[in-house]
């Protein structure tokens, strides 16, 4: 059996594989495909959009892995919005934006800081142990 730590950690990274996934899918898409045009549908601005999906990217690994793979991801993932944008440049069917550039950077940004504080919270460090760490945290704790 996997402890509920090794478990929530897997699915963690299965999360932000599929989250790459589809980013890279999305933004090589026609603007005129089903799945472009039900975005337009939610009337977001597209920076937003840019923004949150790097959010989302960046803070996946930064919930739960170390922090110079949280660096590296996230230096990763602001290197796929550039080659991404790039890709759309030489696509044909969608436009090239530095705008789209900074608004990825933003949400990278914004998701690093939001996971390193959510992964020294108390709740998180719960979810992501297993049991047997925890019982020598506690008698780590009692012994000082």
């Amino acid at each position: 059996m996997i402890p509920h730590g090794a478990l929530a950690k897997r699915w963690l990274r299965t999360v932000w594989f599929a989250a790459i996934g589809v980013v890279i899918v999305a933004s090589l898409l026609p603007s005129n495909s089903l799945p472009m045009r039900a975005l337009d549908w939610l009337d977001f601005s597209d920076k937003f959009e840019h923004a949150l999906a790097y959010f989302v990217l960046a803070l996946l690994p930064a919930l739960h892995e170390r922090r110079s793979f949280v660096a590296a991801a996230a230096l990763g993932a602001a290197g796929l919005g550039i080659a991404l944008e790039y890709g759309q440049l030489y696509s044909g069917w969608r436009d090239f934006e530095v705008g789209d550039m900074i608004a990825d950077a933003i949400g990278v940004c914004g998701g690093v800081l939001a996971g390193l504080r959510l992964h020294r919270s108390r709740w998180m460090r719960s979810l992501l142990q297993d049991k047997a760490e925890e019982r020598r945290d506690a008698a780590a704790t009692l012994r000082r």
